[in-house]
Parts: structure tokens; sequence; C-alpha cells
């Protein structure tokens, strides 16, 4: 993985056609804002079409997508794949209509602000590179749990691309060139989460080019702001953890035992408590450095239940094809 400079006077003249896949699930709510995202894009109108794949949604989101499409100043082509409830499914039917020599991914609940294309692509002007990542950044949030992700900087793509195994970028951010897909195949279509890792190993394991990283091509995101949601996050980086485990031999996580999950609780009551209610009082906490420890735990146990609990599908090991 690398981050190199691009010379500005090259990158300027550097204006491949580009592909935007954004799988959409019940996405009606989320619409609105994205688009308006896509608007703002200062990479040439006349460049990049954004195709929009509804994943068989049981609400109003293909009809918001054709009619967005209509009189719109960029080019929105509404897709739907109803065979396959899966995301990448989703992602490999925007591919075979992309026409583009760069295909990007973001998701319908992210918000790329107006530079996120042209520093996403700007990389790709040396041939060496054929995966770009950018950064995913939260957007504001107010309860507790959001803001104790934001401090740890959950969704930030420096813990893949720091990967034990291979660096990786989610497909939140992520941009490869179409010549990968090409050569290895299109996501793994029956696959519901770690697709992102897998789609990146199989291109960096063929050598066909390096990865790059390019922290100035920002999208937002939100984090989960309650139990629920942060459990089933968890849950589903540890089932990832364990299909990425039969794809790619990749190590699971170590598992806490009871003892060690005694002992943290006893720790944070016993010690960090007292010394963290002294700093919220003289202002130099807030509730989120005090709750840090039975939160981690938390997560902890949900991802642990989610490797444990998992098992790879036999469909799943399925690489789509152009």
């Amino acid at each position: 993985m690398n981050h190199q400079p691009v010379d500005a006077t090259t990158a300027t003249s550097f204006l491949p056609m580009v592909s935007v896949v954004v799988p959409i699930y019940n996405g009606k709510a989320d619409l609105p804002e994205l688009i308006n995202c896509l608007l703002s894009q200062t990479y040439p109108k006349d460049r990049v079409e954004y195709l929009l794949v509804d994943n068989n949604s049981s609400d109003r989101t293909l009809s918001i997508l054709k009619t967005s499409a209509e009189n719109c100043p960029i080019t929105i082509c509404p897709l739907s794949e109803t065979q396959i409830q899966s995301s990448y499914a989703a992602r490999n039917t925007g591919i075979r209509a992309a026409t583009g020599e760069i295909m990007v991914f973001t998701d319908a609940d992210c918000r790329p602000q107006p530079q996120w294309l042209n520093a996403l692509i700007q990389p790709f002007v040396n041939p060496q590179v054929v995966i770009v990542a950018g950064e995913i950044l939260a957007l504001p949030g107010t309860t507790l749990l959001e803001q104790h992700a934001d401090r740890q900087e959950t969704l930030s793509q420096k813990h893949t691309l720091n990967h034990s195994f291979r660096p990786y970028g989610q497909t939140a951010n992520l941009a490869i060139r179409r010549i990968a897909f090409e050569k290895v195949g299109l996501f793994r279509p029956y696959l519901t989460t770690g697709g992102d890792a897998d789609i990146c190993w199989r291109i960096l394991g063929e050598n066909i080019g390096r990865l790059e990283f390019t922290p100035n091509a920002i999208v937002q995101h939100r984090h989960r702001a309650t139990l629920q949601e942060l459990q089933s996050q968890w849950r589903r980086y540890g089932c990832s953890n364990c299909y990425l485990h039969e794809l790619h031999g990749v190590d699971l996580m170590r598992e806490m035992t009871p003892k060690e999950y005694s002992y943290r609780l006893a720790r944070w009551l016993l010690k960090e408590v007292p010394r963290d209610i002294k700093k919220v009082i003289a202002g130099q906490a807030t509730l989120v450095d005090l709750l840090n420890t039975p939160i981690g735990l938390f997560i902890a146990r949900a991802r642990t239940a989610g490797q444990r609990d998992a098992k790879l599908p036999e469909n799943a090991k399925i690489i789509a094809r152009l």
C-alpha cells in the first residue's frame, strides 16, 4: 500500500471515464442527500456516470431513482438487482452495465464530499495503481455510542489498510480499474460481508498492480447510534473474519476468556471509574471516556459471537464474471 503525491499538471489533464456504482436497499430516506452529494461533485459531469442499483427494495427506492434520473444535469442510470439479495450482487449489476475505465464504489448512506471523485481518480494517472481507497470520516453524532466510535475512528480506512494479511479498502470509498475485474472476476455475489477485502486481496494476489490511499478523497458516514445497531455491526465484522478465514486463510480473532472479561470489568469498576469521575468533574474527560471499557467489551463480545456463529455458505465461494 502506497501514498504518493500526484503531479498537479498531469492530474489535471487525466480525466478517464468513471462509473460510480451504488447498491441501494430501502434507501428512500438516504436518496435526497446522496443525490445532492453526487450533484456537487467537481469531476467533469460528462466524464462520469452514476449507476444506482436497487437491490429489491420494499420501499419507493426504484421509483425515486427513475424520477431522479429524468432531466438531471448528471448521468444517473437506475438499475435493479432482484435475483440475489446482496450488496455485492447489486454492485456486479452496476459493473456489468458500466462504460467507465474506473469503477468507483460508495454506499447510499454515505455522503461524498465535492472533491471526492477528483481526489480518488488522480492516483490512477500512474498505470501501476489498480486500486485506490479514499478516507471515511464520521458525520457529526450526538449519542454516546456515536461519540465513542468517532473517538476510536471506527470507520477509518487506516484499520483495513493496515490489515495483517493484506491491505484493502472498504467499498464505502473505493475505486478499481475495470481491467482488474476482467482478470480476476467480480464480487462474490452470494457473500453477505467481507466482499471488499476479498476483491482487493484477489486483485493484489494476482500482482496486477498496487493499492494507493488518498486521504483527501473523503466520504462521510454515520456511526451506529443504538446498542442494537452497534451489536449488529460488530457481529457482521466477526462474521466477515470467519468468511475471510475460510476463503483466504486469515487468522481468526482470539476470543477473550471469561476470566479476562471479569478482570477487565473489575479493573474498570475499581480503578478506571474513580479516576475518570474525578476527570469528568474537573472537565478533563467526558462520559465517553468513563464508558470506554464497557463499550469496548460489548463490541468484543458481539464480534466474537459473529465469528463463532458464522458459517460460509457454499454458494458464497462463487466468483461472478463480466
